[in-house]
């Protein structure tokens, strides 16, 4: 092609057997011929496995829906003589082995007022976790530090996230965390053994447990996607800031900083998925939660704050959250409405 764009160009032949390197009379050949050169294409060499691939595939459809190991198959055809490398043989029966096909994901929406979705966030290096809850159709959410995961502190923040939702859905979804189930299908499929503190706080509150599949985080995705969000949009940034400062998180700082940002970002931006605003559907959803019942008044072993006497405080947009009575609930206020 090059011999011919010169030619075009009006170069002589001599000249364009300088510049490509080649003879004159190659230079002649190639304008002479119209077709572009033909190279002969190089036989393929036989495999070493070409004999046993029959074998291979039939061993492989006689142990369906199981598979053998590349290893075992590898062993075996060399008994019948294959004196090739096991990476062949495993190159060959990858290429059989069916492709599983990830199962769909399929995106379960609730009713408004159906699901409330509860997960824990550990934090090692502040030694500190965070009770997230997450309402499955306004996708509001609610966030809280503690010190322990202790079953004290679950109920203490089932309470309060009650209260800053403004009422009680139908249902509560978690993980097999031990402080909510003692023991799956104890009574029969579907039917669990669940702690009984929590068991008592779900009869008070008239909200159903349910525990998601075992190593299915996706069953409770709602909240697992807001954990994500709250570790990384602002429990990093916060703990960072701090240290800049010379600071450390503590309970205190981590529940003044969350209410915050839980009313001026999470709950007040658009959500990805709906599409709308969590605290403008929350203050729809709410006609559809049940109504708070009288305190709880359960069976709680009172070593810790979390099992004390709680105060409601007032929140903007409606939105009511529940905090120990040992705090000055004024001083929180008063914080919020400087940093706004």
């Amino acid at each position: 092609m090059e011999i011919r764009i010169l030619r075009k160009q009006g170069k002589s032949l001599r000249a364009i057997a300088g510049e490509v390197g080649v003879s004159v009379n190659t230079v002649r050949k190639y304008l002479a011929d119209d077709q572009a050169p033909r190279y002969k294409r190089r036989a393929a060499r036989a495999s070493k496995l070409e004999p046993f691939m029959e074998f291979l595939r039939q061993r492989i459809e006689a142990a369906r829906p199981h598979w053998i190991p590349a290893t075992v198959l590898c062993r075996e055809v060399r008994e019948r003589g294959f004196v090739g490398s096991e990476r062949l043989v495993r190159n060959f029966v990858r290429g059989l082995k069916p492709i599983k096909a990830e199962e769909p994901l399929i995106r379960f929406e609730t009713m408004p007022g159906q699901q409330m979705q509860v997960d824990w966030i550990e934090f090692k290096r502040e030694r500190l976790s965070a009770f997230v809850a997450t309402l499955g159709h306004s996708r509001a959410s609610y966030v809280e530090y503690v010190t322990d995961e202790r079953i004290e502190s679950l109920v203490a923040c089932h309470i309060h996230a009650f209260e800053f939702f403004g009422g009680v859905p139908r249902e509560v979804l978690y993980d097999n965390m031990k402080t909510v189930v003692i023991e799956r299908d104890a009574y029969g499929d579907g039917k669990h053994r669940f702690h009984p503190t929590l068991w008592d706080l779900a009869r008070h509150y008239n909200f159903k447990p349910r525990l998601c599949r075992p190593y299915r985080a996706k069953t409770k995705g709602k909240v697992e996607r807001f954990n994500r969000y709250v570790r990384y949009s602002f429990h990093l940034p916060l703990v960072t800031r701090l240290r800049q400062a010379g600071l450390k998180l503590d309970r205190d700082t981590a529940t003044v900083e969350a209410r915050q940002w839980l009313r001026d970002v999470a709950n007040a931006r658009v959500h990805a998925q709906t599409g709308r605003v969590p605290a403008e559907v929350l203050a729809e959803e709410r006609a559809s939660l049940q109504v708070l019942p009288k305190p709880y008044r359960g069976d709680i072993r009172a070593a810790r704050a979390t099992s004390r006497e709680v105060s409601p405080i007032s929140l903007p947009a409606s939105a009511r959250i529940a905090l120990p009575a040992q705090h000055v609930l004024a001083l929180y206020d008063e914080l919020l409405r400087e940093a706004a």
